[in-house]
């Protein structure tokens, strides 16, 4: 018996591989909120996450660079695209994250999931499943409890809506990442959407009043390259573990990303609310169902197609 379970424990290991991978790359991206926070004590944010996307660039072209040659225009053109939105997205969650707690930035964050198939549909025309608009409509009623207002007073501090807005620039990169997937070389873009990212930030600072280089400081090296080698594996095991991961199911194991977060958060002395930790979860349930599809929905859809 003991050795049949010996014999079984590698092979499920093996199997279960991938998702394990993505369950420890959301809980490494759950950190990022709080150790972002803390490395603004010694940037300014748009220079933070220009710094940050310099250094992720520089290691995951150390981690791949044999697969960089033979670069063409439509991955120079996809490079810039994405980067372009992840400049925005980032940028305006990192200013955000300086008026508001790290917990609480992760769950508005999360919003970027049900915000895909509604873009998707805003744009182009692609009807959304049933199951993403209860998701989010709990969504959105997770947000309403997490602002602490209630519905009688519905109201977005700066910092709130700014994250809000980095969660739907979000939504786009993951958009436009799956546009250009199968017509570009992935690897060789991760690189340009990194740079390009860097690129238009430092383009961006100093129209946001950010004229210099923050000063030299051993905390402010140590999280950028720690953020820059973190970004780069999570980018690497994404794309190595979503070729064997059913969407759905990765996105359910990105959902915890706000959990770790608000985990990690309140060991760092963070305390949010009753009520917006329960629109935090609320926003996480929504994200989840906005991903889930039923069985017998999947059947009434096929038989309605059948008549």
């Amino acid at each position: 018996m003991s050795a049949q379970l010996a014999s079984s424990s590698p092979s499920w290991f093996k199997q279960k591989l991938p998702q394990l991978s993505l369950i420890l790359i959301t809980l490494i991206w759950g950190t990022t909120f709080l150790i972002v926070k803390y490395g603004l004590s010694f940037s300014s944010p748009i220079l933070f996450v220009a710094l940050r996307f310099a250094m992720a660039a520089i290691a995951v072209t150390l981690i791949s660079y044999k697969h960089l040659k033979g670069m063409n225009f439509k991955e120079v053109l996809a490079g810039a695209a994405i980067g372009a939105v992840m400049a925005l997205g980032y940028g305006t969650q990192t200013v955000g994250i300086q008026t508001i707690s790290s917990s609480e930035s992760a769950f508005l964050t999360a919003l970027y999931v049900p915000l895909v198939p509604i873009l998707l549909w805003l744009l182009f025309r692609k009807t959304p499943h049933v199951m993403t608009w209860i998701g989010a409509a709990c969504a959105f009623m997770g947000l309403v409890f997490l602002t602490g207002n209630g519905f009688g007073a519905i109201q977005l501090n700066f910092g709130q809506l700014l994250t809000i807005c980095g969660s739907v620039a979000i939504a786009l990169e993951i958009i436009f990442i799956s546009y250009f997937a199968p017509k570009v070389n992935t690897q060789r873009v991760t690189v340009l959407q990194l740079i390009f990212a860097s690129i238009f930030c430092f383009m961006m600072a100093p129209l946001l009043g950010e004229q210099h280089l923050p000063e030299f400081h051993p905390h402010l090296v140590r999280i950028l390259v720690g953020l820059g080698v973190a970004s780069a594996c999570i980018q690497l095991v994404m794309n190595w573990a979503q070729e064997m991961v059913d969407p759905s199911q990765a996105a359910i194991i990105y959902a915890g990303e706000p959990i770790w977060a608000s985990l990690f958060g309140r060991l760092a002395g963070e305390r949010l609310p009753a009520l917006a930790l329960l629109g935090g979860f609320m926003v996480v349930i929504g994200v989840i169902l906005s991903e889930w599809k039923p069985k017998f929905l999947k059947h009434k859809t096929e038989d309605k197609l059948a008549q």
